[in-house]
C-alpha cells in the first residue's frame, strides 16, 4: 500500500495514460478495480468528452476506495480546459507531462484532487517538490509515446529517490515482474506501466495494435520526433520508416491542438489511425523494450501477475 496526500493505493501500479484514445474509461476502470490507479488520457478530447469518460469509468468501478486518474499532455492547446473537467468531475490524479506547470499545484488546492507531474530530471522533481508536488512519476527515454530525456528510467530513479522526499514512481521499461522488481530495487515506492496495458483485452485499440505488441522484435522500436517537437519512441512501420526518412507530407487539416507544432505531420491523426489499425499510415507508440511482451492478458491477469511485488 501507498499513500500520496491523503489517498491510499493498495496496489502502486499507475496505468500509464495513453493518448489518442488507447487509455479509456474500461482500461482505466479494470486497472483501478484490481487496487491500482486507472488512468484515462485527457489529451485530444474535449472538456465535455473527458468528463463523459470520467463518469463512464466510475460507473464502471466497484466497491470503495478505487483511485482514478486523468493524464494531460501540458503541450496541448486546452490543457487547462481539461484540468477543470478532471477537478469536475473528482478524480483523484491529474497526471501531467509533455510539458511542466508551475501553477496547477496552487490551482488544484482544496478540490481534493491532485496533481503529480511526470519528470525526467532531479532538478525538475526538486521543483515538483518544492511547489507542493504529492509525488511524482520518474520517466526516462526508454518509455513509450513522448520523452523528455535521453536518459533511461533505470538511470534517473534512484538520483530522484535519494534526494526528495516524496514518493518516486518509476516509469519507462517495466514490462515484466522482473523489472518491477529492478526498479522497486532503485527507491521507487511504485511502478507507472503503459505499453504493458496496451496489450490488454481491455485496451480499446484496435486488434492489429495489439498484435504488433506482441510480435515486435527487439531492435524494432526507434526514437522519432514528432510534430510536438518531442521525441518519441515507436514501432518501425511504414509510417514511421517516412518519418525518419523526412518526406512526410504537411498535414490537410491542422486542429490547433498543440501551443507548438512542426507541421511535418499531424502526430494527432497518426495515432488516431494507428488506434483503428491502419498500419500503413499509423504511428504505434511503444515503449523500448514492449518486445518482452509476448502474450495479451486481461487486466486482472497483468495485475496478478505484478501484485506480488507488493505484498508484505
Amino acid at each position: 500500500m501507498l499513500k500520496i496526500g491523503n489517498i491510499e493505493i493498495k496496489v502502486p501500479i499507475f496505468q500509464g495514460g495513453m493518448a489518442i484514445g488507447v487509455s479509456m474509461a474500461e482500461l482505466a476502470a479494470a486497472v483501478s478495480n484490481e487496487g491500482g490507479v486507472g488512468v484515462i488520457a485527457g489529451t485530444g478530447l474535449k472538456k465535455e468528452e473527458l468528463k463523459q469518460e470520467i463518469q463512464k469509468a466510475k460507473e464502471k468501478l466497484v466497491g470503495v476506495g478505487k483511485v482514478l486518474g486523468v493524464n494531460i499532455m501540458v503541450a496541448t492547446t486546452n490543457f487547462m480546459e481539461l484540468v477543470d473537467a478532471a477537478i469536475e468531475s473528482g478524480v483523484e490524479f491529474i497526471i501531467f507531462g509533455a510539458g511542466f506547470s508551475r501553477d496547477i499545484f496552487d490551482y488544484v488546492k482544496g478540490t481534493g484532487t491532485q496533481a503529480i507531474p511526470i519528470v525526467s530530471s532531479l532538478k525538475l522533481a526538486k521543483i515538483s517538490e518544492k511547489l507542493g508536488a504529492p509525488a511524482v512519476i520518474v520517466e526516462g527515454g526508454n518509455a513509450g509515446g513522448h520523452l523528455g530525456s535521453e536518459l533511461d528510467s533505470w538511470d534517473i530513479v534512484p538520483e530522484v529517490a535519494q534526494n526528495i522526499h516524496i514518493p518516486v514512481i518509476g516509469a519507462g521499461g517495466v514490462m515484466t515482474p522482473e523489472d518491477g522488481k529492478r526498479m522497486l530495487s532503485l527507491g521507487a515506492k511504485g511502478i507507472q506501466m503503459g505499453s504493458r496495458f496496451v496489450a490488454s483485452k481491455e485496451c480499446g485499440v484496435s486488434q492489429v495494435f495489439k498484435e504488433m505488441y506482441k510480435k515486435v522484435k527487439q531492435g524494432e522500436i526507434v526514437k522519432i520526433m514528432s510534430s510536438a517537437g518531442l521525441p518519441a519512441n515507436a514501432i518501425v512501420s511504414p509510417y514511421v520508416k517516412k518519418v525518419l526518412d523526412e518526406v512526410t507530407e504537411f498535414p490537410r487539416n491542422c486542429f490547433a491542438c498543440l501551443k507548438k507544432c512542426t507541421h511535418k505531420f499531424c502526430v494527432n491523426e497518426r495515432l488516431q489511425m494507428a488506434h483503428h489499425g491502419n498500419y500503413e499510415e499509423g504511428i504505434f507508440f511503444a515503449g523500448r523494450d514492449a518486445w518482452k511482451i509476448t502474450e495479451i492478458l486481461s487486466v486482472k491477469e497483468i495485475m496478478e501477475k505484478f501484485r506480488i511485488l507488493f505484498q508484505e
